[in-house]
């Protein structure tokens, strides 16, 4: 049986979120605590925190038009970085669309330094394991881990590769090379510091967004040679692009994963079910043809999930 496990608290950051669907709302309402759920979920408010790439923002979209069919009143906050949002879990945010060694690992660092040893593992409930005791401090409880498993991927141009001979990280070995990429990347085992210590890249880091239009730009224009996003990411092939291949395997276990303010699902236990089942309704293949709307037929991201939800008989 899966124990469910809260996650520890992270150093403070001040929250500076877009509004998903609210442009235009002040971020002072960050602080309004939700009421206290009262079964259905009706009136009940909820505030989801999120990244604002397309992947994160298409499930975010998931996750909220589950919530508001059974009756919660749903706010989405899509920000550039993961500590954003979780410096404001349990209490100003509520829940979270994570993945497993992502969230694991950054509240690892938060709490030990950026030096501390990665807990997380290519096995999703060894990771979530190997948390528990962050997990039970920070007071955030973590759903069913996802099949769907998506992870740090990096990019070259197709031309740097024919001109170069690059198709793997380790064909950059001993190089100078730029990464335009988050700018939480740096001292990541599965970012910046698993390519410098595993690949022995000499990593020159320009914070420019994770899988952002000025991160394509930079790599297209040759004044990046790496570039991050996702390992899903459908738009390398048609912009010139080309996914690497990580031939000594930093990326540890990414799969989606539900984070919950543990106290606000106490109150309102009837939000388990739904996103477990979101979870299990997911799969690589199924979240990638998803992608391909919204990244390359620049469908809404709220369009595609209704679309998805209502086909599983989710909404």
């Amino acid at each position: 049986m899966h124990v469910r496990r809260p996650l520890l608290a992270v150093t403070g950051l001040a929250l500076t979120a877009l509004l998903a669907g609210c442009a235009g709302d002040d971020l002072a309402a960050e602080n309004d605590e939700p009421t206290s759920g009262t079964g259905g979920g009706e009136g009940t408010s909820v505030v989801i925190g999120s990244q604002s790439f397309d992947e994160a923002a298409l499930v975010t979209a998931m996750y909220q038009q589950v919530l508001e069919a059974q009756g919660y009143e749903v706010e989405t906050r899509l920000v550039d970085t993961r500590p954003v949002y979780l410096n404001e879990m349990p209490d100003a945010v509520q829940i979270a669309p994570e993945y497993v060694a992502g969230i694991v690992d950054q509240l690892n660092t938060d709490a030990n330094g950026p030096d501390a040893e990665p807990l997380s593992t290519s096995d999703a409930q060894e990771t979530i394991d190997a948390g528990a005791d962050l997990l039970e401090e920070k007071g955030i409880t973590l759903l069913e881990p996802s099949e769907a498993f998506s992870a740090n991927g990096y990019f070259t141009s197709q031309e740097f590769s024919d001109a170069e001979g690059v198709t793997k990280l380790s064909d950059l070995e001993g190089q100078s090379v730029t990464l335009a990429a988050a700018p939480d990347c740096k001292g990541r085992t599965d970012c910046e510091k698993g390519l410098v210590d595993t690949y022995g890249i000499d990593i020159t880091l320009e914070p420019l967004g994770y899988a952002s239009t000025e991160t394509f730009q930079a790599v297209l224009d040759g004044e990046a040679e790496l570039g991050q996003t996702s390992t899903l990411d459908g738009t390398l092939e048609e912009q010139g692009l080309l996914l690497l291949e990580d031939d000594r395997g930093i990326q540890p276990a990414q799969n989606l994963i539900p984070a919950v303010s543990t106290e606000f699902l106490a109150d309102n236990p009837e939000i388990e079910g739904p996103l477990n089942d979101l979870m299990a309704a997911l799969d690589n293949d199924t979240l990638g043809q998803l992608l391909v709307s919204v990244q390359i037929d620049r469908e809404q991201p709220a369009d595609v999930a209704q679309e998805f939800l209502e086909s599983e008989g989710l909404v």
